[in-house]
């Protein structure tokens, strides 16, 4: 009987010891991905700070001024989201919400995905980052931009799993197309996260603003040669509700 009592007392220790293994291996992990987060993010988060906590702090206000909407569409990026002043009429029936900012980079998205993305539940979230590739000498990586877009793609995925996040291509334009092999590449690695990511999906859109010779259509852009004017965006809006009604399976009515 005491043997028996021993052998029951161990394999009740056996199946604790098991449990707690199983318990601790989350939080180990959670733990992990932070720490990778915050080797990643620390080069930038003093600039980021220093030039974007306004314009994130006016976010946080107007986050409390909306109902939460699990049908909205989140958008979030740099000037091309913060410009689309005719977002809400372009992009109907589907609701939207709008967070972008100045000439955010990857850099900067990233340091503020977490506030950016979880005050929201959303039934898709949108990015488009323009930034970041410029031909200038202190130009990111594609390495570097694809390790931020996908840390950026994980925050969203955290707060809202099984939840479809859309990468849009980086638009040729002309005041950038000396840059634009590099641009190529960002793109490219971009289109590998939607292709290697559950859930994550690329918005191709390159090509309706390239002109047969391979050139970007100017008349799609307002003076500076680099932001959308509204022919320009409603052509994007064309694109983006169509990849939308894809993945969403919904039938929208195309605007006239």
């Amino acid at each position: 009987m005491d043997s028996r009592n021993s052998w029951l007392r161990c394999c009740c220790l056996l199946v604790m010891i098991a449990s707690m293994g199983a318990g601790t291996a989350p939080a180990q992990e959670s733990n992990t991905i932070e720490s990778d987060a915050n080797d990643l993010l620390g080069p930038y988060r003093a600039a980021a700070t220093e030039r974007w906590e306004k314009d994130i702090a006016a976010f946080d206000g107007l986050n409390e001024q909306i109902e939460p909407s699990e049908d909205a569409i989140l958008f979030i990026g740099s000037s091309s989201i913060r410009l689309w002043k005719t977002m809400e009429q372009d992009m109907a029936p589907y609701q939207t919400i709008r967070r972008g900012y100045g000439g955010a980079k990857f850099t900067d998205m990233a340091v503020f995905a977490e506030r950016l993305i979880t005050p929201h539940q959303y039934r898709a979230i949108v990015m488009f980052v323009g930034n970041g590739v410029s031909g200038k000498p202190d130009d990111h990586s594609p390495e570097l931009i694809e390790s931020l877009a996908r840390q950026i793609v994980a925050t969203a995925h955290e707060h809202r799993p099984n939840t479809p996040f859309f990468l849009i291509e980086i638009t040729p334009t002309h005041s950038r197309f000396k840059a634009w092999d590099k641009i190529r590449k960002v793109n490219e690695r971009l289109r590998e996260i939607a292709l290697t990511t559950p859930n994550t999906y690329f918005i191709a859109t390159a090509g309706d603003y390239l002109r047969s010779d391979a050139t970007p259509r100017k008349e799609l852009f307002i003076k500076d040669q680099l932001h959308l004017n509204e022919d320009g965006y409603r052509l994007w809006a064309k694109i983006i509700r169509r990849r939308l009604d894809d993945i969403l399976g919904t039938t929208i009515t195309p605007s006239p």
